[in-house]
């Protein structure tokens, strides 16, 4: 074998600058990437809580909350279990503030934002699981897109590879970051050879868990939380793999990186949630709710419409002051014929199973329901920033 023969015939480029100058105020693509991934979540998630009969627009009021909580546990996380940066030899304490010289954990955004959605929940009157599994789906691509700043930053990438999308990364200028290191004919440096790029595993990887989030949650109609836990699984588990893979700076504990522990002590209590947690798909109906309009063309169907379009005297909306929570049946009742479920009604029994959702052809023809089945048996209606530094 020749050395002509091991060089590869392919690879994938990387940014030479991660940071742009707008006048005084710097644009950094991390930075970009992370809200952009706020954006599509925000979206996915808007559109979910309003199939749950959720007023329009409160996915703004959660992520006013979710969004800074989020990013301050993100911060945390990465101060505890990377201390010596800060409180080690030469270290400064002060720069654990110094949140916009990067330095983020996916696993603290996600605690520090699940604080956040619960304290704006509580404020709307919406169950946190309602608002988890309405999030589900959407997360995974956020941090799907938000993945792309690393591919901005040179960062993350796994060990020497010669396949053909093996990454060429730019020696960073630590004088000038966000910046390629340039040699004496001002062009980039590279460093020897190609490298694994883990961060577009990981986000390929995010896409399929929200795909696989979305198509399980339509066809099962996960309620109580158990559409979020499987999204826990699907990327605790791809993260586990992708992390053992991976070359940067890391702490570990008897030979593994701590990331490593996190993802399977995390993937196992996302199990042990949806195996034990049962219960049918929530829908919320306005304390306030008026008799709904109903629709007769297939249009209109979005009871959450309902309550803010009609304000009276053409004045300001208003956020409905809680929510009832019922389940599939009575929602559905109440979006078709306009009539208001009785208060004393809370959701129907769950025996636990889950079924696919309404219009589902099962696979055995045995497996149709008999009528049997109890009401509020699980059915679908159908269907955090970090600047220059790695996101752990």
């Amino acid at each position: 074998m020749t050395l002509v023969s091991m060089t590869p015939l392919a690879a994938l480029p990387s940014p030479t600058t991660a940071v742009w100058q707008l006048g005084p105020v710097p644009l950094r693509a991390y930075a970009l990437c992370i809200v952009a991934g706020i954006v599509v979540a925000c979206l996915v998630t808007e559109h979910r809580l309003r199939q749950r009969g959720v007023a329009p627009g409160a996915v703004l009021d959660i992520a006013v909350w979710a969004v800074p909580t989020g990013i301050i546990g993100a911060r945390i996380y990465h101060v505890v279990t990377s201390p010596e940066k800060y409180f080690g030899t030469g270290g400064d304490p002060w720069k654990a503030f110094a949140i916009w010289e990067g330095g983020l954990g996916i696993w603290g955004a996600v605690a520090g934002g699940a604080v956040g959605a619960w304290i704006a929940a509580r404020q709307l009157g919406i169950p946190l699981t309602v608002v988890a599994d309405a999030l589900a789906p959407g997360l995974p691509l956020a941090q799907a897109v938000g993945r792309l700043g690393n591919w901005f930053n040179n960062e993350l990438y796994g060990g020497r590879t010669t396949l053909p999308w093996g990454l060429e990364i730019h020696r960073m200028d630590p004088d000038n970051p966000g910046h390629a290191l340039r040699d004496d004919a001002n062009q980039p440096i590279l460093e020897p050879g190609l490298y694994h790029p883990t961060f577009a595993y990981e986000a390929l990887w995010n896409l399929g868990v929200a795909g696989l989030v979305f198509a399980l949650d339509r066809r099962f109609g996960f309620g109580r939380g158990r559409a979020f836990a499987l999204y826990v699984m699907g990327y605790t588990a791809g993260r586990f793999w992708i992390e053992l893979m991976r070359t940067d700076e890391a702490n570990h504990i008897l030979g593994l990186r701590l990331n490593v522990w996190t993802a399977g002590l995390v993937f196992l209590g996302a199990l042990i949630y949806f195996l034990r947690v049962r219960g049918p798909r929530e829908f919320l109906i306005p304390l306030d709710a008026p008799a709904a309009v109903p629709a007769t063309d297939g249009a209109g169907s979005d009871v959450s419409q309902v309550d803010l379009a009609a304000t009276g005297k053409g004045g300001p909306t208003a956020p409905p002051p809680g929510y009832r929570v019922v389940d599939e049946e009575q929602f559905t009742a109440y979006r078709e014929s306009g009539v208001l479920p009785d208060a004393a009604d809370g959701p129907a029994a769950d025996d636990g199973v889950d079924r696919p959702a309404a219009g589902d052809t099962p696979a055995d023809p045995d497996d149709r329901s008999t009528g049997d089945e109890p009401a509020g048996a699980d059915r679908s209606a159908g269907a955090a920033g970090r600047s220059t530094d790695r996101d752990s």
